[in-house]
């Protein structure tokens, strides 16, 4: 902890220089967030001990974010709330627009549909089970809290690394107001959204409609470069010499909504209910092959395509991404993706004299068909066909229901608590239909035809529930000290079904080449039973936290918590190969076994001061995390009948420590200007790591998803223009320094990383003074940065990544009226 304590007071002198904050407004978690009017910065109210509490007493490392700072920002999904944040970072999984957020050294790099994300996301207060669909859209959104740290008392399912918890727009009672915007700019960027809220019944029933929807013709080029290779030709491709024809690829098309109904029959019943609807049909998620970036043994597919690197025709990686687009083979890839999410939600508050009795109910649907070139798109043949690599759809439907009951007090005296239960049940069919056409130039044909012809499928399913009881209870010791303490006992239930992969022909358990791809459009492990093997797993854990929190002066709050935290253990959706399960390899033998829980011990102490008559706001924290049991996705190389080839294994590999400093800062020097900023720094290091044909020290390598640096300056100058209009300029800058993305077990040289990256974003609005209308100039990434948002090897048979969006300008227009 010595470093530790050096970077604490490095922080002191850098925060006594800039001025950074948290960004957040007052909020009441039962009703729409406001900020209070207040002299100064104002309270902020945030619900992370399950009950309102002001953020400036509530003893835990929390970060608020409002709708305005959302706003002035141009954060369109919550990934981009984590550059005000410290030690949270939010990129995207390789070859999906899926969510790979990480907190405090851990974090989530795999698709693995049953991995148990090590950051939650609650909307509304259900958990969101998967990460294709938590880069939500913040649009009507009121506040995000995003709690730091495992969650192992109060929060739905255990985490080790923190939560996200997004709190919408409730219908309001006895108002009609109408709000839209719609954003215009690079790439063919045409984004609208709209709220409308209507009185039914007069202090009862209120009505609210979302809805919205966003498309982009993508900031990729088609225009990847290969040749020439043996059986393959370089022409006749439709752009220069060797490369695809430069089209725009990548696009975004999604249409969301949500119906919200609030019912207040009585003064103490308040009931809110939910429908959500979400359509994705964007283009599939291109790949930038970047094989020239191995630094060890060239890749096995470099050598194979003859060409010492994949021949970039430019500089700028954008121009170089490819996909096939195949529209055959169970593929569908020209389809794009194709996600549809229903979701039907009821919260529900009793008020007594004691207290508050709430229950939480959730159902949603989601169906998701994601087809990739996960190493990008090669030469055709001579009737212009494309090499598949690899290609392949990844496949899902996914079912999830949750029960929460809890019991917030509000008695008259020292003692409060918050007791409850928690049940969720999420069950899962996967498939995954996949391509590996270079093996036509590594081996001869099928007995049913060309490798670049003939899909083979792998599916699996889960039935998981987890079920818990927890309670936590304050205790007044005097009107200045408080502690906090609470348990948490969790109950984990899975049930995996699952079979090796298998060309269609055998699907039935026999050969019988009579069976068609119309046939094994639902090859579902339900639907063709044959080979199937079914695991039982189980765990249950406590978990706990305990707090003490000082309230030294009227401005300054003192606090340390000790917590521990767990996320369940998982299965692997796909080992990647052919033998069945139970065959005597190595690599092979505990394919189909459940990791074992991961587990975290938290300790962290801070302060939180008001200063300056309550025009700067400045919280420090430091933190000490102890992770056991680290569950790893690992791609194991193998050599298979003479020919490269890989494993995936899904792994308890490591222990890990992570230490750093927390620290937010935000000031109004005057009336117009708001500073804002965070600053994060972690050291994350390895303790113990063991995995199956290691060819290094894996305990050398950094852990990955964890920037050693974070930083946010951001500022907002709001000048009046007359009586009526008001004009702000809102500008930040972002640092996030280099991390390791995902980790080759063979040589520490394949191992991939993002690069370090300070992006400058701003906007100009011209407002009318009470709202009701604005026009905005946005810019962002204002100085054209190329940095990765993803980074895969793979086994060291390609690399592959996906970069952030170039520099992009636009326009928005916005609008509120009502009575």
């Amino acid at each position: 902890m010595k470093k530790s304590v050096l970077y604490i007071g490095a922080a002191w002198a850098a925060l006594s220089c800039v001025a950074v904050s948290s960004g957040a407004s007052a909020q009441d978690a039962g009703e729409t967030p406001a900020a209070e009017e207040e002299e100064g910065l104002g309270r902020i109210i945030v619900t992370a001990t399950r009950r309102d509490t002001d953020l400036q007493t509530t003893p835990i490392a929390v970060s608020a974010i409002d709708s305005e700072l959302i706003e002035q920002a141009n954060l369109d999904n919550i990934g981009g709330l984590a550059a005000f944040v410290p030690n949270f970072s939010a990129e995207t999984i390789t070859g999906f627009n899926a969510a790979s957020f990480a907190m405090r050294g851990v974090g989530q790099n795999n698709i693995i549909v049953y991995f148990e994300p090590p950051v939650a996301v609650l909307v509304d207060d259900f958990v969101m089970p998967s990460v294709q669909t938590q880069l939500l859209d913040t649009f009507d959104v009121d506040q995000v809290e995003v709690l730091r740290g495992p969650q192992g008392t109060l929060f739905g399912k255990n985490t080790t690394g923190g939560a996200v918890t997004v709190r919408t727009t409730r219908p309001e009672m006895n108002e009609f107001t109408v709000r839209g915007r719609a954003q215009a700019g690079d790439w063919g960027t045409f984004n609208v959204a709209g709220a409308i809220n209507i009185p039914l019944v007069d202090d009862m029933l209120a009505l609210r409609v979302v809805g919205g929807v966003e498309t982009d013709d993508g900031y990729y080029r088609n225009g990847g470069c290969y040749g020439p290779v043996t059986g393959f030709v370089a022409n006749p491709f439709q752009g220069a010499q060797g490369c695809l024809n430069g089209d725009r690829i990548g696009s975004t098309e999604v249409y969301s909504g949500r119906v919200k109904l609030l019912f207040e029959p009585t003064d103490n019943i308040s009931a809110l209910f939910q429908y959500e609807i979400l359509r994705d049909r964007s283009g599939s998620v291109p790949s930038v092959n970047e094989n020239d970036r191995f630094t060890g043994t060239a890749p096995f597919l470099t050598d194979l395509l003859n060409t010492g690197s994949f021949n970039p025709a430019s500089d700028d990686p954008l121009d170089n991404a490819a996909i096939t687009l195949r529209d055959d083979a169970l593929l569908f890839a020209g389809r794009g993706q194709r996600i549809d999410v229903d979701g039907l939600y009821a919260n529900i508050d009793f008020d007594f004299d004691i207290g508050t009795l709430t229950s939480v109910t959730g159902w949603r649907s989601q169906r998701s068909r994601l087809p990739n070139s996960y190493p990008g798109h090669a030469p055709l043949d001579a009737q212009g066909n494309p090499l598949s690599i690899f290609d392949a759809t990844r496949d899902d439907d996914r079912e999830t229901f949750q029960q929460e009951v809890r019991f917030a007090s509000d008695f008259e005296g020292p003692f409060n608590m918050v007791v409850g239960g928690f049940y969720q049940s999420d069950n899962t069919d996967f498939c995954v239909s996949q391509i590996l056409g270079f093996l036509d130039l590594t081996a001869g044909p099928l007995p049913f035809g060309n490798w670049n012809d003939t899909p083979y499928i792998l599916c699996n399913a889960q039935e998981a529930t987890s079920t818990a009881l927890f309670g936590e209870g304050t205790f007044e010791i005097t009107p200045e000290l408080t502690l906090t303490a609470g348990a948490r006992y969790t109950w984990e239930d899975k049930t995996w079904l699952g079979r090796q992969q298998t060309f269609i022909p055998a699907l039935e358990g026999g050969f019988d080449l009579g069976l068609t791809i119309d046939e094994a459009l639902d090859a579902s492990v339900y639907n063709f039973p044959a080979g199937v093997i079914q695991v039982e797993d189980s765990a249950s854990q406590l978990t706990w936290r305990v707090s003490l929190g000082y309230q030294a002066t009227p401005d300054l709050f003192l606090y340390s918590t000790v917590s521990r935290g767990f996320k369940a253990g998982g299965f692997n959706d796909q080992i990647g190969g052919f033998a069945a399960f139970g065959t005597d390899l190595d690599a092979f033998a505990e394919a189909a076994q459940a990791t074992d829980p991961e587990t975290a011990n938290s300790y962290e102490a801070g302060f939180k001061a008001d200063l300056f008559d309550d025009l700067m706001r400045f919280n420090l924290t430091g933190f000490h995390v102890e992770y056991n049991d680290l569950q790893r996705q690992l791609n194991v190389p193998l050599v298979v009948n003479g020919s490269p080839n890989q494993v995936t294994i899904f792994v308890n590999a490591a222990s890990a420590e992570v230490s750093g400093i927390e620290a937010e800062l935000t000031a109004e020097p005057t009336d117009n200007l708001t500073l804002r900023g965070v600053l994060g720094y972690q050291d994350a290091r390895y303790g113990e790591y063991n995995a199956p044909n290691a060819g290094y020290d894996l305990s050398t390598s950094p852990l990955d998803r964890a920037p050693a640096w974070q930083w946010t300056i951001d500022a907002t100058y709001a000048q009046p223009i007359g009586s009526n209009h008001e004009l702000t300029f809102n500008g930040s800058v972002a640092y996030q320094s280099s991390s390791l993305f995902t980790q080759a077990i063979d040589d520490p040289l394949g191992n991939t990383f993002l690069n370090a990256r300070t992006l400058l974003n701003g906007s100009i609005t011209l407002s009318q003074v009470d709202d009701q209308y604005y026009v905005r100039l946005i810019g962002q990434n204002l100085t054209d940065e190329r940095y990765r948002t993803a980074s895969q090897n793979v086994a060291g048979l390609w690399l592959n990544s996906q970069f952030g969006p170039p520099r992009y300008f636009g326009v928005e227009v916005g609008f509120t009226f009502g009575n």
